[in-house]
């Protein structure tokens, strides 16, 4: 049944992630991706938060499962990151292309940090 958890919780992320996308790109007239930003970002500290919650006890492997690998996995996307910041590279804006690489990498660990911060805050 864990393949069902995690199918579950990617039939969640996945539509979420292309929502999200579209709705933060669309407010932004730049070529700097913020929706795959803010999908990683906030991916990161959801995984942060649940982990920290297995971690001390008070969420099951069963939502690590659902939440974490499903849900996160499928919300969060390193593939896209790595061909926009590429598809920056080459469209001459190689300072947008490093901003976005090193700022996505900076926020989704502080992220995650962050996330597992609060969730000793609140469990540990």
């Amino acid at each position: 049944m864990n393949w069902l958890l995690v199918l579950t919780g990617a039939a969640v992320g996945a539509p979420l992630r292309y929502l999200t996308d579209r709705a933060v790109q669309g407010r932004h007239d730049s070529a700097f991706p913020w929706g795959t930003f803010t999908v990683n970002v906030v991916g990161c500290l959801i995984l942060g938060v649940v982990t920290g919650a297995v971690t001390y006890g008070a969420a099951s492997d069963s939502v690590q499962l659902l939440v974490g690998t499903g849900l996160c996995g499928a919300l969060t996307t390193y593939s896209t990151f790595s061909y926009e910041t590429l598809r920056l590279a080459e469209t001459g804006t190689r300072f947008l292309a490093a901003a976005s690489a090193v700022a996505s990498v900076v926020a989704g660990l502080g992220a995650a940090v962050t996330g597992a911060a609060l969730a000793r805050a609140l469990w540990g």
